[in-house]
């Protein structure tokens, strides 16, 4: 279990943010591959993504192509949900919040500084995401070594984190919310 009901609410609170930094740092941790949620005009969308960063007052970072459709729809509707789930753990968080894209700015560049190598290549390919191809081999043409002009990092600053502790018959639940003075908590039944 990640929490317990004995625990204090800002003991949870902590808990819950340092297995999200520790998700960012370490590639085997259940949390680093979370599903993004957002909507477009007509319904909502899902996908998973990598969560490369966390930091400050609850910002979560992952980098995607900027011709990709989510680019997209946040720049239409920038409400997202994150969703998280440790099987070992049986816990579910989840995050609703804001996205903002930085493109070719201070924050994209230093991101694009910790992608190393042939990592590079997953925002360098000559066709942009969702490009109808003949076969698999058509989409494995990139630009050259170093060109970031594609590279795309979306922060997502939180404004509600909700746990959900699975624990039999007595499952626990929480959400924390931000307002004006910080962040505050209370439990709420599952």
């Amino acid at each position: 279990m990640l929490f317990y009901e004995t625990d204090p609410l800002d003991a949870v609170w902590m808990t819950v943010k340092k297995e999200l930094q520790r998700a960012a740092l370490d590639k085997k941790h259940p949390f680093r591959f979370v599903v993004l949620s957002s909507s477009s005009e007509s319904r909502p969308d899902a996908r998973y993504v990598v969560l490369r960063k966390t930091e400050g007052d609850f910002c979560c970072y992952i980098y995607t192509d900027s011709r990709s459709h989510k680019v997209f729809q946040l720049e239409q509707q920038p409400a997202v949900t994150l969703l998280f789930y440790h099987p070992q753990k049986r816990c579910q968080v989840k995050i609703q919040g804001r996205a903002t894209i930085h493109r070719q700015d201070p924050v994209s560049k230093s991101h694009w500084a910790n992608v190393q190598g042939e990592a590079q290549k997953a925002y360098q390919s000559i066709l942009a995401p969702g490009t109808p191809i003949e076969t698999p081999a058509a989409a494995h043409t990139w630009e050259q070594a170093g060109d970031s002009r594609h590279f795309t990092v979306i922060a997502i600053q939180a404004e509600a984190v909700e746990c959900l502790q699975l624990n039999g018959l007595q499952h626990l639940r929480v959400v924390f919310r931000k307002d004006a003075g910080g962040w505050s908590g209370h439990w709420l039944a599952p």
